[in-house]
């Protein structure tokens, strides 16, 4: 389908014309009011090599949203092909809030935030936030990374057409 003069369509032709571009599938974390909190997100990008920044964007209605305004602090784990199950979880909005949301779920506090890091992923990035910028009905936080590591050679965990797929190697 394409827009037209008259308008551009709906948010949900718009999300699927999006969707045919493939993306990474990230878990977003941050500690606030001294418990951890996650969420799925796939729109994740490096910013910059000098400085080191990242940027992830979520929805303002979103759990996660306020608690990274509060701390401060963020950290994007990047999900392998084999973690389509924490990919679903962390998406899911009836999970669990707190530290009950990562019971069964393999963690360790990042050395700068303490927000967890998914210890199954294939790289992580440990941020300060250095920017957040409204953005229609989500914001962008660009994040300055404080530590990182690539923590597998495993193939990413890619999300296309509304499903989730393995990258091939």
């Amino acid at each position: 389908m394409t827009a037209t003069a008259a308008g551009l369509g709906t948010g949900r032709q718009f999300r699927l014309a999006a969707g045919r571009f493939p993306s990474g599938v990230t878990v977003v974390t941050t500690v606030a009011d001294g418990e951890p909190h996650g969420t799925t997100v796939n729109a994740f990008t490096t910013v910059s090599l000098s400085p080191l920044m990242i940027l992830v964007v979520l929805g303002a209605t979103s759990r996660l949203h306020d608690k990274i305004h509060r701390s401060g602090t963020f950290t994007a784990t990047v999900l392998g092909g084999h973690q389509e199950d924490d990919a679903r979880w962390f998406a899911d909005s009836a999970r669990p809030s707190g530290l009950t949301g990562f019971a069964g779920r393999a963690w360790r506090p990042a050395t700068f935030s303490g927000a967890p890091v998914l210890t199954e992923g294939i790289a992580y990035f440990d941020c300060a936030v250095a920017a957040a910028y409204p953005a229609g009905d989500h914001t962008v936080f660009i994040g300055a990374v404080e530590d990182f590591e690539r923590i597998s050679d495993r193939p990413a965990l890619l999300f296309a057409d509304s499903r989730l797929t393995a990258a091939t190697p």
